[in-house]
C-alpha cells in the first residue's frame, strides 16, 4: 500500500494526472458551450474575434458587417450552394468525411515529397489541410486558432463530435451560415448578401448563392477579384448542381 501511495504521489504521476484532468475539463467546457447553442445564438466565434483584432491593428478602425438571421430567413439556394460546394455529404456523415480527409492527407504527402525533392524544408508535424466538412469548419471557427497542426486537428475532431451529438444538422448549418467569413469584416449570409448584392439573404438567386458559395475557401481573395474567370465558371457549375443538394 505504501508503494502505491508513493507512486501516486510521484511528481511525474501528479503532473500526468493534472494534464489529463485539465484536458477533460476543457472538453466538458466545449460540450457545455455547444449545448447552450441549442437555444442561444453565439454572438461571435474565436475566428471572428481574431480577425477583428487584426483588422483593427492594421487599419485603426473596425469595418464590421454581421447580422444574425434565422434558418428560414436564409435562401434555400444559398444553403444548397454551400453544401454542394463545401460538403455534399453534409446531411449523411457523422461530422467527418473520412474519404475526403484521406485524399487531403495524400495531397499533403505528395506536396511534402515534392518540396523535399526540390530541397525545401518541410515543417513537422505535417500540415493537415483540406477535407474539412461544414461541421469541422464550424468547430474550428467557434473555438480554435487557425494554425494547422495535428494537435489542433485532433481537438477539431472532438469539438465536431460534440456538435454532431448535441445539435441538429439544421442548427449546425444555421450557425455556420451566420458566422462564416465572406470578406474582410464580412461575416454571415445576411452581411454577405447585403455587401455584394444589396439584398437580404432570403432574396438571393441561385446564381448569387452559387457565387457566394464559391468564394468561401478564399473570401478575401475573391472579394478583391470579383471578375475572376474561375469565380464565374465555378459559380455556373455550382448553380447547375443546386437541386442535387439534400437539405437538413
Amino acid at each position: 500500500m505504501k508503494i502505491l501511495d508513493r507512486w501516486f504521489l510521484h511528481p511525474l504521476w501528479l503532473t500526468v494526472t493534472w494534464v489529463v484532468l485539465a484536458f477533460l475539463a476543457l472538453q466538458l467546457f466545449f460540450a457545455a458551450r455547444i449545448a447552450l447553442m441549442i437555444v442561444v445564438n453565439p454572438e461571435s466565434t474565436a475566428f471572428e474575434r481574431t480577425q477583428a483584432w487584426q483588422i483593427q491593428q492594421a487599419k485603426g478602425r473596425l469595418p464590421w458587417r454581421q447580422t444574425w438571421v434565422d434558418y428560414d430567413q436564409i435562401s434555400k439556394h444559398l444553403k444548397r450552394a454551400v453544401i454542394v460546394s463545401e460538403d455534399d455529404g453534409f446531411v449523411n456523415h457523422d461530422g467527418v468525411d473520412w474519404d475526403a480527409l484521406e485524399k487531403a492527407w495524400q495531397k499533403n504527402a505528395r506536396a511534402e515529397a515534392q518540396a523535399q525533392r526540390q530541397g525545401k524544408a518541410v515543417a513537422k508535424p505535417p500540415k493537415v489541410v483540406g477535407g474539412s466538412t461544414i461541421s469541422q469548419q464550424l468547430a474550428k471557427n467557434l473555438f480554435l486558432s487557425g494554425e494547422r497542426t495535428l494537435w489542433r486537428k485532433s481537438q477539431e475532431f472532438i469539438i465536431t463530435f460534440w456538435l454532431e451529438v448535441l445539435l441538429s444538422k439544421q442548427r449546425i448549418l444555421e450557425i455556420y451560415l451566420n458566422h462564416v467569413e465572406w470578406g474582410e469584416g464580412v461575416f454571415g449570409a445576411e452581411a454577405a448578401a447585403q455587401h455584394y448584392f444589396r439584398k437580404s439573404a432570403a432574396q438571393l438567386s441561385p446564381e448569387e448563392a452559387a457565387r457566394l458559395a464559391v468564394m468561401l475557401p478564399r473570401p478575401k481573395y475573391f472579394e478583391k477579384l470579383p471578375n475572376s474567370a474561375y469565380l464565374a465558371e465555378r459559380s455556373a457549375v455550382i448553380a447547375q448542381r443546386l437541386m442535387r443538394a439534400e437539405l437538413p
